[in-house]
């Protein structure tokens, strides 16, 4: 049996997902949340990529990220280009894909230490 040390200490780690809960680390979520590796956001006045809005982007932005994820919910769906253009003007990477895909890339960048901030409707 081989064990690996856990590098993930400390950090905020997507458990699960599943449609209407997410896991992170032992607490579970049944809103929309925007996490990073040492912040997590609660967003339980968002209920559809359509709501976003620029608060939400600053929210986001505070947290200084490289790369930004929106997870939208089972499928994926576009925000308004408006939303997206504050990160790509900045420089800062983004993606919208579904929430499952979201938790799965959020994890894996944060494994490589990148500033990763991912906004998860569930």
């Amino acid at each position: 049996m081989r064990f690996a040390q856990d590098r993930t200490s400390g950090v905020n780690v997507i458990r699960s997902y599943t449609p209407g809960e997410l896991r992170v680390n032992e607490n579970v979520f049944r809103h929309p949340v925007i996490i990073a590796a040492a912040a997590l956001r609660a967003e339980p006045s968002l209920t559809h990529v359509t709501d976003l809005q620029a608060a939400h982007a600053q929210r986001i932005l505070e947290l200084e990220p490289e790369v930004v994820l929106v997870g939208t919910g089972g499928r994926q769906v576009f925000p308004d280009a408006a939303f997206g253009a504050r990160f790509l003007q900045s420089g800062i990477g983004f993606e919208v894909m579904d929430t499952g895909a979201a938790c799965r890339t959020f994890n894996v960048l944060v494994s490589e230490q990148r500033r990763v901030v991912a906004l998860l409707l569930v």
